[in-house]
C-alpha cells in the first residue's frame, strides 16, 4: 500500500511541474530547459529556511515561491529578444548555472553531500508525517494548482499567451505588450515549479543537486511532449504515464545495472514515435512543428 501511495505522491508533485512547464511550452510556445532549476530553487530555499532559520512550512513555501519568481527574471528579461533555438540555449545555460551553484556552494547547499533531516510539513499543529497523510496533503495542493492552472488558461491572460504562441507579431499588432506577458508567464511557471520543489523536499526529507539536473528538465519536458500541451489534460495524462511506466518495467525483470538506461531508451523511443505520428501528444491541442 505504501508503494502505491508513494507513486501517488510523486504523480502529484510532477503534475504541478508538468502543468507549470505547459504554461511556457504549450500556451506561450517557449521551449525551456531550465524547469528543474526552479524546481531545485524551491526545494533548497524552503529547506535552508526550515533547517537553518527555524521557519515553518507555510512561510518557507511562500518565500520559496517568491525566490523562484525573482530568480526567473534572470532568464526571462535577458532572453526577451531571443526566440526559438536561441531561447532554448539561454534556458539551458541557466539550468547549468543553477546546478553548478547547488553542487559547488558547499558551505550553503552542502553540495554533493546533500541536506538530510528536512522536517515534514506542520500545518496549524497538524504534522504531515505518514506516507498516507503526505499523499493526501500533496494531492490537495495539486488539485488547488490544477484549478489555478485552469483559470489561468481560460482567462484573458491565457488567451493572450496562446495568441503569442500562434503569431507573436499579430498579438503585438493588437496592442499586447509581448515582453511583459513573457516575463509574467515565466514568473508564474517558476513559482509553481518551486511549489513542487518544496513538496519534494518535505516528502523525501533529503535533497542533493542530482535531483535537479539537466536530465530532470528533459524528463519534465518529455512528460508534456508525450502527454500533450496547450490544455490541462495532456500534462496530467503524461505525468501519470511517465511515473507509472518505469514501475511497469520492474515486472520485466530487467537487471538493475541496465534498468536506468533501458528506461531512458524507452522514453526516447516514445518521444520519437509521438512526434512523428501524434505531434500534439496523446491528449494535447498544441502541435509541435
Amino acid at each position: 500500500m505504501n508503494y502505491l501511495l508513494h507513486l501517488l505522491t510523486m504523480i502529484n508533485i510532477y503534475a504541478i511541474l508538468a502543468l507549470s512547464l505547459n504554461l511556457l511550452v504549450g500556451y506561450t510556445g517557449l521551449l525551456s530547459l531550465s524547469h528543474a532549476a526552479f524546481y531545485g530553487i524551491g526545494a533548497y530555499i524552503s529547506t535552508l529556511l526550515m533547517i537553518n532559520l527555524g521557519f515553518t512550512f507555510l512561510p518557507s513555501l511562500f518565500l520559496a515561491i517568491i525566490g523562484a519568481i525573482l530568480l526567473s527574471f534572470m532568464i526571462s528579461i535577458p532572453s526577451l529578444r531571443l526566440k526559438g533555438d536561441y531561447f532554448v540555449l539561454a534556458s539551458l545555460g541557466f539550468q547549468i548555472i543553477v546546478f553548478t551553484i547547488l553542487y559547488n556552494w558547499i558551505d550553503v547547499t552542502r553540495g554533493p553531500y546533500g541536506i538530510p533531516g528536512i522536517p515534514r510539513p506542520n500545518i496549524g499543529g497538524i504534522k504531515i508525517e505518514s506516507i498516507a497523510s503526505y499523499s493526501i496533503f500533496s494531492g490537495i495542493i495539486a488539485v488547488i494548482c490544477v484549478v489555478l492552472f485552469y483559470f489561468i488558461g481560460d482567462s484573458p491572460f491565457g488567451r493572450v499567451l496562446k495568441a503569442i504562441r500562434e503569431d507573436e507579431i499579430s498579438a503585438a499588432a493588437l496592442g499586447k505588450n509581448i515582453p511583459q506577458f513573457k516575463i509574467k508567464v515565466f514568473a508564474i511557471a517558476a513559482g509553481f515549479a518551486a511549489v513542487s520543489g518544496v513538496l519534494f523536499a518535505g516528502y523525501m526529507q533529503y535533497i542533493d543537486p542530482t535531483s535537479f539536473t539537466l536530465m530532470e528538465s528533459v524528463f519534465i519536458l518529455s512528460i508534456i511532449i508525450i502527454g500533450g500541451t496547450g490544455n490541462i489534460s495532456g500534462p496530467l495524462f503524461g505525468t501519470i504515464l511517465m511515473i507509472i511506466l518505469p514501475e511497469i518495467l520492474r515486472f520485466l525483470r530487467i537487471p538493475d545495472t541496465v534498468a536506468p538506461n533501458v528506461r531512458q531508451i524507452i522514453y526516447g523511443i516514445l518521444i520519437i514515435v509521438i512526434m512523428r505520428f501524434q505531434p500534439q501528444g496523446l491528449s494535447g491541442e498544441y502541435r509541435f512543428e
